[in-house]
């Protein structure tokens, strides 16, 4: 996968390479691929607790194959302002890893789940949805960053 995307890496500012939620092989060859690595955290409670796994392992890849590999960020996915619980992890992921959380943060949202249903990304499925709208603001926010 790092020969592939070497290969290509000078024709695109971003590339992102979307992993399943476990710590597999194709999440390490990913990480061992990566600049660095956006961590989407769910609102709920155990999501707090995956990520010291996560951490560890991406601990383990910098240093035995990709010393390169930075924390870009933490994300809340799945966030509903109306329930306490989210803005609890937001404030728990803050009170953590301060400005390594994203301002952004992805809206619990129908469209969100229907588009791959669809097999169209949210962007062209329900482009005025609160889930294409998180995820247009998050872009900003890395763009942002880079400055």
């Amino acid at each position: 996968m790092t020969h592939l995307i070497d290969e290509i890496r000078e024709e695109y500012d971003y590339i992102f390479i979307d992993c399943s939620p476990s710590l597999g092989l194709i999440t390490v060859n990913s990480l061992t691929a990566a600049d660095s690595v956006i961590i989407p955290v769910q609102a709920e409670y155990f999501a707090l607790e995956g990520i010291s796994k996560l951490l560890n392992t991406i601990k383990l890849i910098k240093t035995r194959l990709n010393p390169a590999l930075e924390i870009e960020g933490f994300l809340l996915t799945m966030y509903d302002a109306r329930l306490r619980l989210g803005n609890q992890i937001y404030e728990e992921l803050k009170k953590h890893f301060r400005e390594l959380v994203f301002d952004t943060v992805i809206q619990r949202n129908v469209k969100l789940r229907e588009s791959p249903r669809h097999g169209l990304p949210v962007f062209l499925y329900a482009p005025e949805s609160k889930g294409a709208l998180n995820h247009m603001q998050l872009a900003k926010e890395l763009i942002s960053r880079e400055k």
